[in-house]
């Protein structure tokens, strides 16, 4: 069962699920027009905030790290998901290299990649784990704390193509999100399937590009069925040039933090909703939490003080932040046993397999939960979250639920989009499973091949 989360809802939020209830139909055929235009990401996880008068993404992860924090009973809809999704990169595939991020003392993230490597066997394929790091020069096996093990090996270039010795792999699915850049043994590599795609990682994604992209998605999307698209879209400002050891760019932050606050007051106003608002100023590349603070007034920039400047300075392997996206703030009104909590959905290509609430016991409503002391707990239901139970109250789990999975496949698509929009494709791609098949770029899966 679903663990003691309760919602403060007031009825904007209840009318919007019993829109997309009485819309399911209308709505899941809109998703397979768009999913038929624009291929998915081969896996991705988003952020939600439930503020009970809006619903919105908070971060769209497309390397998502927590596959061992979903349900065991997932683990159908994961292996299904995953069989979708390999058949679109190739359905000849038959060997998959897996490259993890460096975390070897992250017995959590191992966990994620032991639970990931699983569901990845359970659709046929042969999988095996390359390291990028230097110290692993030979098979090394990892012991993890439920009495598992993973064994690492050191990565093998061969021409343009990347294996392990004695493993030539049909496709590479990263689970690093690059955000140190892209190590050499990575580039250049004609010959695979590289998944998601170089330029999805941190080195060149940004967050106020999604953004911008989400936004044209919501707004298409809310034409069609009806809806506000303020009610699933956080707005958004942006900064260049920020360097917040030198107070660089000061001047731009606080006057697009100052804008996005007095334009949200006066939709609150005309909402007549009686909340303060507030914005989420983030490093505008990057994970993990890092780089994030919470404003309420525009004073605040100029009052930062040195621990604060610090923590802002740098994110994610030590890189100085020079850009920054200030995001309407949405408050979290579930909580877990008086904890504050939000959930995140996870979903393979198209597919929404699960999720979790992430917990945080020493944070507020209107704070980042993805932060040290995290908890988390997972969402256990009887349907699917793409199955709607229309005899059903809207805020019952199964629709709840639902409208949940239907803001992150947008969130979803929106990630797909990007990829196409950035992506600086070649003319033709070979098949990676050594089958021979040309694609070209015309029917190119931003991942890698796409029969």
């Amino acid at each position: 069962m679903v663990p003691n989360a309760t919602s403060a809802i007031s009825g904007p939020l209840l009318e919007l699920e019993r829109q997309f209830l009485d819309q399911s139909t209308l709505i899941e055929r809109w998703f397979r027009e768009q999913w038929y235009e624009h291929a998915p990401p081969f896996y991705g996880s988003v952020d939600l905030r439930n503020a009970g008068f809006k619903l919105a993404p908070v971060d769209m992860n497309l390397f998502p790290g927590g596959f061992n924090n979903l349900d065991p009973v997932f683990m159908p809809l994961c292996v299904q998901a995953a069989q979708a999704a390999v058949e679109r990169m190739c359905a000849c595939s038959h060997r998959l290299l897996l490259v993890p991020e460096s975390h070897t003392r992250n017995q959590f993230y191992l966990k994620n990649i032991a639970r990931l490597a699983e569901i990845l066997r359970l659709t046929g394929l042969e999988v095996r784990l390359g390291s990028l790091l230097p110290e692993i020069t030979e098979p090394t096996l990892l012991t993890l704390a439920d009495g598992g093990s993973l064994m690492l090996e050191p990565l093998v270039r061969e021409g343009n193509r990347l294996g392990l010795a004695g493993f030539n792999p049909c496709a590479i699915l990263l689970n690093n999100d690059l955000s140190g850049g892209v190590p050499a043994i990575l580039q250049g590599l004609g010959g695979q399937c590289l998944i998601p795609p170089l330029h999805a990682g941190w080195h060149v994604r940004r967050k106020s590009r999604h953004a911008a992209v989400y936004e044209r998605v919501v707004q298409t999307f809310s034409e069609e069925i009806g809806i506000d698209p303020w009610r699933i879209s956080p707005a958004f400002r942006v900064c260049s040039g920020i360097n917040f050891h030198e107070r660089a760019g000061e001047e731009c932050l606080t006057n697009q933090v100052d804008a996005l606050l007095t334009s949200t007051r006066r939709k609150y106003r005309e909402l007549g909703i009686e909340e303060e608002p507030f914005v989420a100023v983030k490093a505008d590349a990057g994970t993990y939490g890092m780089g994030v603070m919470m404003v309420k007034d525009a004073s605040e920039i100029v009052g930062l003080n040195r621990r604060q400047r610090n923590k802002m300075a740098v994110v994610k392997e030590g890189l100085a932040v020079g850009e920054v996206i200030i995001q309407e703030g949405v408050r979290t009104f579930e909580t877990i046993g008086g904890a504050a909590a939000e959930p995140v959905v996870y979903m393979m290509d198209h597919y929404v397999v699960g999720g979790f609430y992430r917990v945080h016991t020493a944070r507020g409503s209107d704070e980042n939960l993805n932060a040290p002391g995290m908890e988390f707990r997972s969402l256990a239901f009887d349907t699917s979250c793409c199955t709607p139970d229309c005899r059903q109250e809207p805020d019952s789990m199964p629709n709840r639920l639902y409208t949940y999975g239907v803001v992150a496949r947008l969130a979803l698509l929106a990630a797909s989009i990007e990829i196409e929009e950035t992506s600086p494709m070649p003319d033709n791609v070979y098949c990676g499973c050594g089958c021979g098949t040309v694609f070209p770029e015309s029917r190119l899966h931003p991942d890698g091949c796409r029969p």
